[in-house]
């Protein structure tokens, strides 16, 4: 749940955590801007930007924090992101194959699709039965729609319905297409990605789904507050969107940024041992904090400066 944590985990959605955590709430459903974010005056970009060293000093490689969705005319690549890009021999991401929408939305469907689910109001608890019909109302979106929708697949197209910017403006796209004659590896994969949704149990999708929709409500008086704390790097921010909303359940935020984010740095390591240096490009959401991949590499030994 890119979230800055989108197929990638949790993507560039309204004010919401899962902004900054993955793409693949966004790139499954190809969400698009609704325009409301059109003319809006953006910050000096300073997005969270790493060098990684080794004991001695010697650079290994660098990483940098993602959206997965923009507006247009978003300016985000500053001069030392530009010379990253320049300099690493392999970038990694969550998802390699980005632009192949056709087989990750038949991997959607596939994944989040069951014979006779409860109609959404009765995976909900009662009291919000009437936010329900609101997003639902301001989404066009016949409630009939979800009988054979598994919980965590219907709480992803939900969150699609206040959704700004495009993916087309997304990082990890813009430096895929940077590395378009340089190899391009990846963490997950955007199957491996809606598994882990997949996988959760009944009373977590519902506790998602739950998120999502108060969310839906809590964002819509600021939705471009996250895209601006990625643009600025406002670590702070971001760590707390990490906690609250669909992460502030313990389950819901070891299963979907946590683990991931072990399981990801026990890949890292050895590419930083390697002789190609990586650039690493993740959701934000996946850099910050106590258990964030920044202070799990310095737990290993790297230097792990952040560079303007």
């Amino acid at each position: 749940m890119t979230a800055f944590s989108g197929a990638g985990m949790f993507a560039s959605i309204r004010g919401r955590a899962v902004a900054v955590l993955a793409p693949v709430i966004i790139f499954a459903l190809a969400a698009c801007s609704d325009g409301a974010d059109k003319g809006a005056e953006w910050p000096p970009a300073n997005p969270l930007f790493y060098e990684i060293a080794s004991a001695d000093g010697t650079v290994e490689g660098w990483m940098v924090g993602t959206i997965h969705a923009l507006p247009d005319g978003v300016s985000w690549k500053t001069d030392t992101i530009a010379e990253a890009i320049r300099s690493a021999d392999v970038l990694v991401v969550e998802i390699a194959a980005l632009e192949d929408r056709g087989k990750t939305a038949a991997t959607f469907a596939e994944l989040g699709t069951s014979p006779a689910q409860p109609p959404l109001e009765r995976r909900l608890p009662a009291d919000m039965s009437a936010s329900l019909a609101a997003l639902l109302d301001r989404g066009g979106i016949d409630p009939k729609r979800f009988v054979s929708t598994e919980t965590w697949a219907a709480a992803i197209m939900l969150a699609q319905i206040d959704a700004t910017g495009d993916p087309a403006n997304g990082v990890d796209r813009a430096l895929i297409r940077a590395f378009a004659e340089r190899p391009v590896r990846e963490l997950e994969g955007a199957r491996a990605q809606l598994a882990i949704f997949d996988n959760l149990s009944e009373a977590s999708q519902r506790k998602m789904l739950a998120a999502v929709i108060r969310e839906a409500e809590a964002g819509r008086d600021d939705p471009a507050r996250l895209q601006r704390a990625w643009l600025t790097g406002d670590a702070a921010v971001i760590e707390e969107a990490t906690r609250s909303g669909i992460l502030s359940d313990p389950v819901l935020r070891e299963a979907l940024l946590t683990k991931r984010n072990r399981d990801w740095a026990t890949a890292i390591l050895p590419m930083l041992e390697a002789a190609p240096r990586p650039l690493i490009a993740v959701g934000t959401a996946h850099l910050v904090g106590a258990d964030g991949l920044a202070s799990m590499l310095q737990a290993q030994g790297y230097r792990v400066q952040r560079l303007p």
